[in-house]
């Protein structure tokens, strides 16, 4: 460790022998920023490592089993000198986006900002020798864009990560000892870092505790050390199970929320914080050469939508080439997606989720004065039985020209009329008036 570690992780130790996480109560300024979280609704995910190198994920590492010794070499062929934090936040902004989630630190243990703990890091390790997260920070203040940070619990690298999960076994090299509450100890002084040298953080987005879900993560003292040293960072973990006392948001993995069709996320609880899904425009979060399959921007709107009737966000990630440079394919999705916003986003900015549950042909979002926007992404014929509003209809028209809607109340439901000519290819919206 370097000497500026060590002073940091007296404090670390000073400030959670005094906080404690389990009766946590949220800051004023906490629950404002929920808030402002739930308004914003679009967000974009970035995944950026050394691991962009091989073009092949941001588990490569795992995948392709490389020893530690091996995979260190990684950095010293990193150099991004096209990365322009000017260029992706205004790319951000077009596409209607109000915030980016970018890896601090991903499984492979490679820092991707100047931290003091180990030289295992972007400025330290590779030519480049820039601290692109704080570059970016920049960038998203001088752009009012919000920036949280990814930060990964799972370290395939630190020696100290023992005894081994799930994940990262046999190949490593590392020694067969460890000391695991020095571990953590090293994770909460690179969170002190984040939290003390880029100004105000929007959020800390861990991930990878399932790696060792039995395991003494020490949970309360990290919690309640991100909201002593900034009360209104939201706290959130992709650790797929019900949220734990000291988080501030609900995450769900490439699923809307409830939903399990990747086989890891629980369906039991959608509970009361603020909530998000994120998603993968391909089939990868970083950046893989060979990856083609990309999601069409009409499916990507109409998952936003449905989260959005959840009352969930949608981070949609891209994954940066390893010269700092966005793929075209993914650029050119987030401009459809942002011309569209332009058109739609009152229906889905500053909403909350809507009174009917989303379902196969759509969801319903509702505004803050109470207004209901029915989103009508599949339709089979020009007759449509919803279920009922919970309230008389005192109006019904199209969003798109304000024309009035035939529809008739019944004992069964809502039955609408909505002829070919008036159905839009992505999403048919209409504006219900209580």
């Amino acid at each position: 460790m370097k000497n500026l570690a060590n002073i940091i992780l007296l404090i670390f130790l000073s400030v959670n022998t005094l906080f404690a996480q389990s009766d946590y109560n949220p800051t004023d300024k906490n629950i404002k920023n929920r808030e402002w979280f739930q308004d914003a609704k679009f967000g974009l995910f970035i995944h950026w490592g050394v691991y962009s190198i091989l073009g092949d994920g941001e588990w490569v590492m795992n995948n392709q089993k490389i020893p530690v010794h091996q995979y260190e070499k990684l950095p010293s062929f990193f150099n991004p000198t096209q990365f322009d934090p000017a260029e992706w936040v205004s790319m951000v902004k077009k596409a209607g986006m109000k915030y980016i989630t970018i890896t601090s630190k991903h499984h492979d243990g490679f820092a991707m900002y100047d931290s003091k703990v180990s030289d295992y890091n972007i400025v330290d390790r590779t030519p480049y020798g820039k601290d692109v997260l704080k570059m970016l920070k920049d960038e998203c203040d001088k752009q009012g864009i919000k920036l949280f940070f990814y930060h990964s619990q799972l370290d395939w690298h630190h020696p100290d990560y023992f005894p081994l999960g799930r994940t990262g076994q046999g190949f490593t090299g590392r020694p067969d000892k460890g000391n695991w509450n020095d571990y953590i100890d090293y994770m909460n002084t690179q969170l002190t870092e984040l939290l003390t040298n880029y100004g105000e953080v929007g959020g800390i987005w861990f991930d990878g505790m399932w790696d060792k879900p039995n395991a003494d993560w020490r949970l309360d003292e990290t919690y309640s050390l991100i909201h002593k040293l900034q009360p209104g960072t939201l706290v959130g973990s992709n650790h797929h199970i019900s949220p734990i006392p000291g988080e501030d948001f609900q995450m769900f993995e490439r699923d809307l929320p409830g939903e399990n069709t990747m086989g890891f996320n629980q369906t039991g609880t959608i509970s009361e914080l603020p909530l998000e899904m994120c998603e993968t425009m391909n089939g990868s979060w970083g950046f893989n050469l060979q990856d083609k399959n990309y999601k069409s921007s009409k499916r990507l709107i109409q998952t936003m939508v449905k989260a959005a009737g959840y009352g969930a966000n949608f981070l949609l990630n891209t994954g940066p080439m390893p010269n700092g440079k966005i793929q075209t394919e993914n650029i050119d999705t987030l401009v459809v997606m942002g011309k569209w916003l332009d058109k739609y986003g009152e229906t889905i900015y500053n909403t909350r989720r809507g009174p009917i549950k989303p379902q196969d042909w759509g969801a319903t979002t509702i505004a803050k004065d109470g207004t209901v926007f029915i989103h009508l992404l599949e339709m089979k014929d020009e007759n449509l039985l919803i279920p009922a509003l919970p309230g008389k209809i005192k109006s019904a028209t199209y969003w798109a020209n304000g024309e009035k809607v035939k529809y008739k109340e019944t004992d069964y439901g809502i039955l609408l009329h909505i002829p070919k000519s008036k159905q839009d290819n992505v999403d048919t919206i209409l504006r219900i008036k209580m």
